[in-house]
């Protein structure tokens, strides 16, 4: 498996392998092999990671634990769904990293926050439903 999913302190969410982002109708918005997405709530081009977290004051340290771990199926693509004004939804077998890219887990599916509110970092935890999050 290849698809990795970086989990930056204090930063972005780094998709690294076969990754394709689309939109919640499922528009292409982009596919590459190294994409970063903003986690923080904070980006001007949303979903993308525009550094705005350096300077609105986005902490995390990207150390997690997950109940959830699973063995990932497969070497397919890994697929990420923006959801409107919610969650980002990735598909497909990943390894999501934490500090010091330390494998925290493996998973086929993940809800990972992007308002940058979540108690659970960097999963989601329905958050964005209470603190007005706008992803346009």
């Amino acid at each position: 498996m290849t698809n990795r999913v970086r989990v930056r302190p204090n930063g972005p969410l780094k998709f690294v392998g076969q990754v394709r982002i689309e939109d919640a109708e499922g528009n292409l918005l982009e596919e590459g092999e190294d994409i970063a997405l903003c986690r923080c709530g904070e980006s001007k081009q949303k979903p993308f990671c525009d550094g705005r977290h350096n300077r609105c004051g986005f902490e995390d340290d990207a150390r997690f634990a997950d109940e959830k771990q699973e063995d990932p199926a497969g070497d397919g693509p890994l697929v990420v769904v923006c959801r409107a004004n919610a969650m980002l939804i990735a598909r497909g077998p990943m390894k999501i990293l934490g500090a010091n890219d330390e494998v925290m887990t493996t998973r086929n599916k993940a809800a990972f926050c992007r308002c940058g509110q979540s108690e659970n970092k960097p999963f989601c935890d329905a958050s964005h439903k209470s603190c007005g999050f706008l992803s346009d």
